[in-house]
């Protein structure tokens, strides 16, 4: 019987072992996949301040600077976005949302290069009062973030 119980507690430390292995490797596995996946947030005074390292993919969000707004050769178009504090030059080749213009909320995926955030992918405000939470915050900070429902009717909003 003696033997029996040591069987017992040697098959349940094998197993916790084998669990944690598992676990070590699942957790493992998660983290390279999600390697090129997770895209940090940035406002166009971080970039300003300090540069993303090269290569990196990050998001940048603002107000697309008025005047800046100039469709290239092609399909290519530049403009440079702000949040009030600075501006970065953007440049994007691609069909760009329909309620994407100049003065308006955007946010971009890309990387830095030369200077020039380098666009994959931009994205517009779904209507005409709707901004992501991350440029009204960075907006915010800055003093430059004007509620679109205030500017609409001139007045605060009822409930």
């Amino acid at each position: 019987m003696a033997g029996l119980k040591g069987l017992k507690k040697q098959r349940r430390i094998q197993v916790v072992a084998l669990a944690a292995v598992a676990l070590i490797l699942a957790t493992g596995l998660i983290g390279y996949a999600m390697r090129d996946g997770i895209n940090f947030f940035r406002t166009p005074s971080q970039v300003a301040e300090a540069a993303p390292p090269a290569g990196e993919t990050f998001r940048i969000g603002g107000l697309v600077e008025e005047g800046t707004l100039v469709r290239g050769q092609g399909e290519t178009i530049t403009f440079n976005v702000t949040d009030g504090g600075a501006s970065v030059p953007v440049a994007y080749t691609g069909v760009l949302p329909d309620l994407f213009g100049e003065g308006e909320g955007m946010v971009g995926t890309g990387r830095m290069v030369d200077g020039v955030f380098e666009a994959s992918e931009i994205l517009a405000r779904h209507d005409e009062t709707y901004m992501p939470t991350e440029v009204i915050d960075a907006l915010k900070e800055q003093g430059v973030y004007v509620d679109p429902a205030t500017q609409a009717n001139g007045s605060l909003p009822t409930n």
